[in-house]
């Protein structure tokens, strides 16, 4: 995909958002993906630089959502 301005996708978690709406602690989350909470932190403070589809799986199904609702992209 070409952008016209040589600018980079900006990708955004919206993982604090869909946390609160679940209900559901950073260190329950984390525990039941199989990840660190300073992993998890790191997503949710749009730090991260790459997902794995198999974290991003676990996520999906912890939290019973898509992708598109943990994530944006602004172009």
């Amino acid at each position: 995909m070409a952008l016209s301005n040589n600018t980079e996708p900006i990708v955004t978690c919206h993982l604090d958002e869909v946390m609160a709406q679940r209900q559901i602690t950073g260190t329950d989350l984390a525990k039941q993906v199989g990840i660190t909470p300073v992993n998890l932190s790191v997503l949710k403070n749009n730090r991260a630089k790459a997902v794995r589809f198999s974290t991003l799986a676990a996520l999906c199904a912890a939290l019973e959502c898509q992708p598109g609702d943990l994530f944006s992209v602004e172009h």
